[in-house]
Order: structure tokens, then C-alpha cells, then sequence
């Protein structure tokens, strides 16, 4: 992607967010030189911040997902009786935008419709190898009630509810009838380790460097922190 495109997304996206009430905290808005000159060690080790992806397939209206980590705990203390376990983040579904067919090995993640259309997901189970089984029913917790679907079977989560993935479950989704303000509240969320995709693709985007960014991206922390 260029940064230019990356610099109009985080606008465009900024927007979308405060529309419906939701106020960033203050780091977000730092220019890269303002977050280099704060005390950004524990943002940078936590991973917290911007990210905007593609999936590497240079088709992001079509495949792609806007997310901002609000905070984060770090792997190492996973086991831990008193640390901090759990993640946050606020994210967009554009309308017919897919976010691909993916499970985790650790994460277990509450996703909540925040407002805005509706929100599609496409659920398997895994098998005992974790891949992905065609066959089995899918059964899943959307607000504290379990819900049964059929293999591939789609959850449509209007605002307000909300569904809680384990990490036998893969799941793909896109927003429908308008792009759609997503959170996800889950356990430590490493996305260097922790995103099993289905098909082979990256995790973060290819950036061709053609202005200068606007804030920095959790991918460009290691060459630019």
C-alpha cells in the first residue's frame, strides 16, 4: 500500500470512530517525531497503536481491516496470577470487506458489533489437527447464550451483540448493509505469532514510503522506534 493511501485511511478512519462517540487516547494522535520523543517503550513492547492492513495483497477495499490496539498485555506473563492478560482493540469492517478465514493458537476474543451495519462472520470448528473441519457444527457463545450453526454457517451480529471466539474456531468477516465499528476484548493479542490463516498470506501491509507518515503503524515501530 502507499503511505499516502495509509495516511487518507487513518483520516477517513479517525472519523468513522468519533462518529459514534468513541474518543482515542491521546498517543494516537502523536506524529511519528512526538511518539519517538515520549517515554513509547512499553507502547512499543505492547504493540499498541495504528495498524492497517491489506493481508500483503495490495487489495485493501476489497480484503483489509482498520484496527487500533488501546492497550495490550505482554506474552511473557501469560500464566501470571496478578499481570495484565487481557487486550483491547477498536476496529473497521468496511461493507463487503473481507477480514480472511483465520483462527488463533492462544487468543480468545469477545468481537462486539459497536454500531454501524451489520457484521458477517463465517464460522468453522477445527479439527484435532486445528484445521479447519467442513463438516462439523460450529457452536458459539454470542452474549453469554450458545448458539449452534452448520459448518461455514454465517452470524450476523447486529449492533450491540457480540460473539466469543476460541481458538478452535476460524472465522472470516466482512460488513454488510455499511462498514461497521468493531471491538474485540481478548486475551494477550500477539499478532507476530498468534494468526493461523488459511489461505498464505501476511499479516501486515507492504508500504511504498510516498509521503511522510501521518502516525506511525504498529508494523513500523522496529524501524522507525
Amino acid at each position: 500500500m502507499k503511505r499516502s493511501r495509509i495516511n487518507e485511511i487513518l483520516r477517513e478512519g479517525d472519523a468513522f470512530i468519533r462518529s459514534f462517540g468513541y474518543v482515542m487516547p491521546p498517543f494516537a494522535y502523536l506524529s511519528p517525531e512526538g511518539l519517538k520523543s515520549t517515554e513509547h517503550d512499553q507502547i512499543k513492547a505492547r504493540r499498541m497503536g495504528w495498524d492497517i492492513t491489506d493481508y500483503g495483497a495490495e487489495k485493501f477495499d476489497e480484503m483489509g481491516l482498520f484496527l487500533f490496539t488501546t492497550r495490550n498485555g505482554l506474552n511473557k506473563d501469560l500464566g501470571q496470577k496478578s499481570a495484565m492478560l487481557y487486550a483491547e482493540k477498536i476496529m473497521i469492517s468496511r461493507e463487503k470487506q473481507l477480514s480472511p478465514m483465520h483462527r488463533h493458537d492462544v487468543k480468545v476474543e469477545d468481537i462486539i458489533n459497536r454500531g454501524g451495519g451489520k457484521l458477517v462472520l463465517e464460522l468453522f470448528s477445527a479439527d484435532s489437527d486445528g484445521n479447519i473441519d467442513r463438516s462439523a457444527d460450529v457452536n458459539v457463545m454470542v452474549d453469554g447464550m450458545m448458539r449452534k450453526l452448520d459448518a461455514g454457517g454465517l452470524l450476523k451480529l447486529d449492533p450491540g451483540e457480540s460473539v466469543t471466539l476460541f481458538p478452535n474456531t476460524w472465522h472470516a468477516f466482512w460488513g454488510e448493509d455499511g462498514d461497521v465499528l468493531i471491538g474485540e476484548v481478548s486475551t494477550v493479542n500477539d499478532d507476530l505469532t498468534d494468526n493461523i490463516f488459511e489461505q498464505p498470506i501476511g499479516r501486515f501491509s507492504n508500504i511504498d514510503e510516498d509521503e511522510a507518515p501521518l502516525h506511525l503503524l504498529v508494523s513500523d515501530y522496529d524501524t522507525h522506534l
